[in-house]
C-alpha cells in the first residue's frame, strides 16, 4: 500500500499572490513545507499538484529543486488534479495538505495516519467541515483518505465546491469520517499563511525557532507564544475564507 502526500500550490492565491514562493529565513515557503512533510516516518511519497498555467513553472521548478515529484491539472477543478496525481503516481492512501502551512508537524501528521491505519474510515482529520471538532491549529491540517473514497468523489462531485476543495463531497456523503483531536484545544492558534499578517506571524516564528534545522514543532511553537502572549496579536483577527 502506497501512502503518499500531495501537496497541492499555486501562485494564484486570492489573498496573498505568490505566497507559496516567499522566503522564510533564506528558502522559500514550499520548500519548507516539502522539507517538514518528509521528516514523517510514514509517508513513502511526496506529489506537489500544481496547475497547467505558466506562472506555476516556478513552484514545478522550485518543487523539483526540492526533490519531490510533481503533476499539473486544472486549476479550479482541484478535485481532479488530486484525483490524476493520485492516480499517475499509483497512490493507495492520499495525505492531503496544502502548501501555505509551513508549521506543518509530521509528528502529527504521522499521529493520524497511524489512527486511520487501525481502522476503516473514508476518511480521518484533525481539520474538517465541522469545526467544533477542531482542536489543532489551523495550519497543521491534514486529511487521508483512500484512492477509492477520491475517485468516488471525483466521479460524482457536481458542484462547483466539490472541485475546488477537494474534500467537501466526502464529509457530504461519508459516515465513516473521524476528527482526530488533541488533549489539548489549540484550535484559537491561526498558523496556516492567507495574509500579510500570517506571514508576519509565521516570519517571527521561524526568526526566532528555525536555525537551519526543522526541529521544532507544535509543543515548541506552544511554548513560543506562552513566553510571549503577544504573538498571537499578530493575526488574530483573520478570518478563514470560507467554501462558497
Amino acid at each position: 500500500m502506497k501512502i503518499a502526500a500531495i501537496i497541492q500550490a499555486r501562485m494564484g492565491s486570492t489573498r496573498l499572490s505568490g505566497k507559496v514562493m516567499k522566503d522564510l529565513n533564506g528558502k522559500t515557503v514550499l520548500s519548507h513545507v516539502i522539507e517538514r512533510v518528509r521528516q514523517s516516518k510514514l509517508i513513502e511519497d511526496i506529489i506537489i499538484a500544481t496547475t497547467i498555467h505558466e506562472r506555476d513553472n516556478i513552484i514545478e521548478t522550485e518543487a523539483i529543486n526540492c526533490g519531490s515529484k510533481v503533476y499539473r491539472g486544472s486549476e479550479d477543478d482541484v478535485l481532479s488534479r488530486y484525483y490524476f496525481a493520485a492516480k499517475e503516481n499509483k497512490v493507495d492512501t492520499i495525505i492531503r495538505i496544502t502548501s501555505d502551512c509551513p508549521l506543518i508537524d509530521p509528528n502529527v501528521i504521522d499521529e493520524i495516519i497511524g489512527f486511520y491505519l487501525k481502522g476503516s474510515y473514508d476518511l480521518v482529520t484533525n481539520a474538517g467541515s465541522d469545526l467544533t471538532q477542531r482542536t489543532y491549529p489551523r495550519g497543521l491540517d491534514t486529511e487521508i483518505f483512500p484512492f477509492e473514497v477520491l475517485e468516488n468523489a471525483f466521479i460524482n462531485g457536481k458542484e462547483s465546491y466539490h472541485r475546488e476543495h477537494v474534500t467537501p463531497f466526502i464529509y457530504e456523503h461519508s459516515k465513516k469520517i473521524h476528527y482526530f483531536k488533541s488533549k489539548v484545544d489549540y484550535s484559537k492558534y491561526r498558523w496556516t499563511l492567507d495574509t500579510e499578517d500570517d506571514y508576519k506571524l509565521i516570519s517571527e516564528i521561524y526568526n526566532r525557532l528555525y536555525k537551519g534545522t526543522h526541529d521544532f514543532y507544535l509543543t515548541d511553537i506552544i511554548e513560543l507564544y506562552k513566553a510571549d502572549p503577544g504573538l498571537f496579536t499578530l493575526n488574530a483577527h483573520i478570518e478563514q475564507k470560507k467554501i462558497k
